[in-house]
């Protein structure tokens, strides 16, 4: 328990402004988009890595918990103070963009940054930073560094960790390290910052990031394709890939999808419709954009579309992504309690991985609707309970996610594709771990964390 002194100590490190212990911001830090709730005892704001410097190294000399967080829109529980402690807030205060190097094409920044605002900033001046989540308009980049989180743009430009040059970073006794280079080659030492990439706040706290930017391209079009059934649309994602297509982005919804954005939403789409494959194309040259929806439209159409459809304009592409935008809130009309996954398969695997999904819905009663980055095999998986009072259809889903866990694992994929591991699926590392794996996670824990402070419990680390 914090006693007051341990209050006040903190108060002399950052302010006693940037100290909170009253009742409002404890539940406020509470909960994260998974809407568990675990209050901490104090939220504190670090001004700059000192700060966070000092206040690590007093926590871990008082064996004081703590957890880092962000915009707390993670999905899993990883922002959650599930053993009190601490909450160490990261928006407040170090929220800027310290610099954006045009002629290495970097930016460096502050953990607190939102991603949009990165996105933004750096548009202005003709570069691209890709990794898009869903949550860009709000989420951090610390956080999106602690999750390796993805997004729509994925398919071609990668994730997270694909961006991430190097980091400096805070350990749990207070020290402050540097991890990885602002080149574009670094081989000397160990990958450090490739470990504290998807560390969750588990290893230490993250200070400054920076970042690999890129030319953002002159050309965007978008483009829909309509199929017959799901097995179509998923043969139509990898062999339309392989055959030298290489979109932007190209997500997914299955006929239940359909269904929903028809019934709930009146999309207009076609009454036969059973999947959809929405996404972009662009380039720097009208050809190479044309190269690509040629090479789409073929491949789809010898995987049975029954139409394919090329936004002409702005406008029209928004629409064309209504219905991807959309698909999470309209698949309620299947219950009031979503259980939602986002596990990931080599993208071959895609049209058995989503008939061992279905079949494994049918089993426990359950209908799954399924949506997502098919372009690079991140399928979100929806067990829709009826009525989430039922504890009994909860426990029957829960066996139904972890059925579907251990499919995708036996298929060479992951618990995982961008959401990250926190507490909501800690308990199932060890379909995809085993034993020694788990137990080098522990070593790398105490070898950054000795004292455990830095957000136990995490990621099926011990508390």
């Amino acid at each position: 328990m914090l006693d007051k002194k341990h209050i006040h100590h903190f108060e002399t490190l950052v302010g006693k402004e940037n100290v909170y212990s009253d009742k409002a911001h404890l539940i406020a830090y509470s909960y994260d988009a998974t809407r568990t709730r675990f209050e901490p005892e104090a939220v504190v704001f670090p001004r700059d890595e000192a700060d966070i410097s000092a206040v690590l190294k007093y926590c871990d000399e008082h064996l004081i918990v703590i957890t880092p967080r962000g915009a707390g829109s993670g999905f899993t529980g990883g922002a959650l103070p599930t053993n009190g402690g601490i909450i160490l807030g990261l928006e407040k205060h170090m929220n800027k963009i310290l610099e954006i190097d045009m002629e290495n094409m970097v930016a460096v920044v502050q953990p607190g940054v939102i991603n949009m605002d990165l996105q933004k900033a750096v548009g202005e001046v003709g570069l691209m930073y890709p990794p898009d989540p869903a949550s860009e308009e709000y989420s951090t980049l610390g956080g999106n560094v602690s999750e390796n989180a993805g997004g729509m743009r994925a398919a071609k430009y990668g994730i997270t960790k694909d961006y991430v040059m190097a980091l400096r970073a805070v350990r749990a006794n207070g020290d402050i390290i540097r991890a990885g280079k602002r080149t574009i080659k670094d081989v000397a030492g160990y990958n450090t910052a490739g470990i504290l990439i998807a560390s969750e706040g588990t290893l230490a706290v993250l200070s400054e990031i920076t970042l690999k930017l890129i030319p953002k391209p002159k050309y965007t079009k978008g483009y829909m394709g309509i199929f017959p059934s799901v097995d179509d649309a998923m043969n139509a994602v990898f062999k339309s890939l392989a055959s030298g297509a290489n979109p932007v982005a190209m997500e997914f919804m299955d006929a239940l999808v359909v269904q929903a954005l028809k019934e709930k939403l009146g999309v207009n789409l076609p009454e036969d419709a059973g999947a959809l494959l929405i996404g972009d194309v662009d380039g720097n040259v009208p050809e190479e954009v044309a190269f690509q929806l040629e090479t789409l439209e073929a491949s789809f159409k010898e995987n049975n579309a029954q139409e394919f459809i090329v936004a002409h304009d702005d406008d029209h592409r928004n629409k064309l992504w209504h219905a991807r935008r959309n698909a999470s809130p309209s698949i309620t009309i299947f219950g009031n309690k979503k259980l939602n996954e986002d596990i990931s398969v080599p993208r071959s695997m895609l049209p058995e991985a989503l008939k061992a999904i279905y079949a494994i819905g049918d089993k426990y009663g359950f209908k799954v609707p399924c949506f997502g980055h098919a372009g690079d095999g991140n399928i979100h998986v929806n067990v829709m309970v009826v009525d989430g009072s039922d504890e009994e259809a909860l426990h029957r889903g829960h066996q139904a996610i972890e059925e579907i866990f251990q499919m995708v694992v036996d298929m060479g994929g992951t618990l995982s594709g961008e959401h990250g591991i926190g507490t909501s699926k800690a308990p199932f590392m060890g379909i995809a771990f085993n034993d020694m794996e788990i137990q080098l996670f522990k070593d790398i824990k105490k070898s950054f964390d000795p004292n455990n402070i830095l957000n136990p419990g995490k990621m099926g680390l011990p508390n």
